[in-house]
């Protein structure tokens, strides 16, 4: 046996593998229950884009041609086979399932119909990994670089009546060659926390036919008071143009607004609010008019809830929502499949995850490293589970480079003396960071909008940190109306909102640090019991997994899932404001989820976990 020490804020942390670890599974491969039902069918039909919605789009997953050749080669002069968009090349769902290398690129060809008139043509993905050149009929419409965020191409000029070929390349270096990429938990060698790679386009493909002058983009921003601001993006506008904004709840409208500008704020009077409990979600009509011609409509929706905090009579920062207190109690999820690695297999399989942590007592969702599609946080919204969502990290290298790692800043030292200590930082180029400020941005831009997100994560640990106080203000500047969480469980830095600890198996907080005092207290990351439950592992004969020993009974591992709950709870009582337990399901050979990793097996059923949560003080 190896055991392997991880050091947490100043804790120590244990975690034990069995057996020297495994790239992949020898057995036969894992598929969920929804993954077979998608065999036959064009997968992911949902509309990609909640809340910017049209009614007419053409959803362009499904088979694509595929050819992986070498960087130096064209265009494949003959294609491989097929490939099942938008799962990932490595995963079982794209039919495909191998690995690319570095010095090879991933090509996609496929032909779609489309009758322009007199429209603009918009090609949309919602993510691949990691960078891309697309041609359309052979004419170049534009790359795209980070592996995370959805990106479009106005094709119009490409375009045509009738039928048309879309073309795209993708490279991707993961951890190797390109070594600052932003890439979460992957890696070429997956084990234990480390997860299989994962290349090419991996969330849904999309046509959309616009007028000449279109709404692009919207902001939303709904105050409990019933403020509601909306900021229009207006593409190729002309002179004359208004907008019309209606609110409506239920059918019956509410509020509504004109302007000549692409910034407004309506007022509703008494707007029932949005919380986990009740999550009332406003449906927003958007109208584009030249003079009395309608040009341009789009749908969507927004929530009105108001983050803050307030001092409990011990003198500890609590976190509040719409002015009552409320404690961030929720797991840490990784977001992936066997079966389509970072896709999920359907969208039924995505809204599984979240109810069943919803129906076990918990409130909230820690996104670890991975951003998931629109429609997550679209289901967040409207079925009430807060989100934390971490930035993809990313760095020189994952497994110990002092570069991407530095050294534990220990809580004992003042911020003064250790600004100027070798290693606080990761000393990142400017081109890398540039890049990582540019998907930063992206990613607060794109999920803006959903009343569920209610923290930024800007690192995880110290995970590639670096220039920490510049990114803090640059995300403080850009969305003042959530909480930053500067580093969960890392190097802690004197921004934000919040001063976060991570320790395993058991949570543990040093109450006696000074510096902590200013800021709302947590558990970022705690738990990771492990239990491997036979017939439902990822690699039954390769590594395992967890935090501390695997208990020798399902009834030993319940125990000790009970005793970490119980001391959160009394954690709590001190003056934690939440609580973040690893994780809500297994992942490859990391064995210490809720769930397994194909999701057919509740190692705790949500009544379980309810009962255990009241039991601790977390939930009433």
């Amino acid at each position: 046996m190896k055991r392997i020490h991880r050091l947490m804020t100043g804790f120590l942390a244990f975690g034990l593998f069995v057996s020297a670890g495994a790239l992949a599974s020898e057995d036969e491969p894992m598929i969920t229950a929804w993954g077979k039902q998608i065999s036959e069918a064009q997968p992911w039909q949902e509309y990609p884009r909640p809340q910017l919605r049209r009614d007419h789009w053409i959803n362009l997953n499904g088979f694509w041609q595929y050819a992986v050749v070498s960087r130096s080669s064209g265009e494949p002069g003959e294609w491989n086979g097929e490939i099942r968009v938008p799962f990932a090349i490595e995963s079982e769902l794209s039919g495909v399932g191998e690995r690319i290398t570095n010095g090879q690129a991933l090509w996609y060809q496929r032909d779609f119909d489309v009758s322009l008139s007199g429209k603009r043509a918009l090609l949309h993905f919602e993510a691949v990994d990691y960078a891309c050149k697309v041609w359309v009929n052979d004419q170049f419409v534009g790359s795209h670089r980070g592996g995370n965020l959805p990106f479009s191409f106005d094709v119009t000029e490409a375009a045509t009546n009738g039928t048309n070929t879309v073309t795209v390349r993708v490279i991707d270096d993961t951890d190797a060659a390109d070594r600052y990429q932003l890439r979460g938990k992957q890696t070429r060698n997956n084990e234990g926390i480390w997860y299989t790679p994962v290349s090419g386009i991996w969330q849904t493909v999309w046509l959309e036919l616009v007028p000449q002058s279109y709404v692009a983009n919207l902001e939303l921003v709904a105050e409990s008071d019933g403020t509601l601001r909306v900021v229009s993006d207006i593409r190729h506008p002309k002179q004359n143009q208004r907008l019309e904004v209606a609110v409506s709840l239920r059918g019956e409208e509410v509020a509504r607004k004109s302007s000549m500008q692409s910034d407004l704020t309506l007022q509703l009077k008494t707007p029932e609010l949005w919380s986990p409990d009740s999550p009332v979600l406003y449906d927003v009509a958007v109208n584009l008019y030249q003079g009395d011609t309608l040009v341009d409509s789009v749908k969507s929706y927004t929530g009105f809830r108001t983050l803050g905090t307030t001092t409990d009579k011990a003198g500890n920062l609590r976190f509040t929502l719409n002015g009552d207190v409320i404690f961030h109690w929720g797991t840490l999820d990784q977001g992936w499949w066997p079966d389509g690695l970072l896709t999920p297999p359907s969208d039924d399989a995505m809204v599984s995850d979240i109810r069943f942590l919803k129906d076990a007592g918990f409130n909230m969702i820690r996104k670890h490293k991975k951003v998931e599609n629109r429609r997550y946080y679209y289901h967040t919204d409207r079925l009430g589970m807060l989100v934390w969502q971490d930035h993809v990290s990313g760095g020189v290298d994952s497994h110990g480079d002092k570069a991407e790692w530095p050294f534990w800043y220990e809580a004992s030292k003042s911020y003064e003396n250790r600004v100027d200590a070798h290693n606080v930082e990761a000393d990142w180029p400017d081109w890398a960071h540039e890049q990582f400020m540019r998907e930063l941005g992206m990613m607060v831009d794109t999920l803006y909008s959903h009343p569920s997100l209610v923290m930024w994560t800007t690192f995880n640990e110290r995970w590639g940190q670096h220039r920490t106080m510049d990114v803090g203000e640059f995300v403080l500047q850009r969305d003042p109306t959530r909480y930053l969480n500067i580093a969960s469980g890392g190097n802690f830095f004197p921004i934000g909102h919040v001063a976060d600890a991570h320790h395993y198996p058991e949570p543990v907080f040093r109450f006696d640090e000074s510096l902590y005092d200013p800021y709302i207290k947590v558990i970022g990351e705690f738990g990771g019991h492990g239990w491997a439950v036979p017939g439902h592992e990822w690699a039954p004969r390769g590594a395992r997994f967890a935090y501390g020993d695997m208990p020798d009974s399902l009834a030993e591992f319940k125990e000790r899932y009970r005793r970490s709950i119980n001391t959160l709870g009394e954690l709590k009582r001190k003056g934690i404001a939440a609580g973040v337990y690893t994780q809500t399901s297994d992942v490859e050979t990391e064995l210490n989820g809720i769930l397994t990793y194909d999701r057919e097996v509740q190692k705790l059923s949500p009544e379980e976990l309810v009962r255990i949560h009241k039991e601790a003080g977390l939930t009433q």
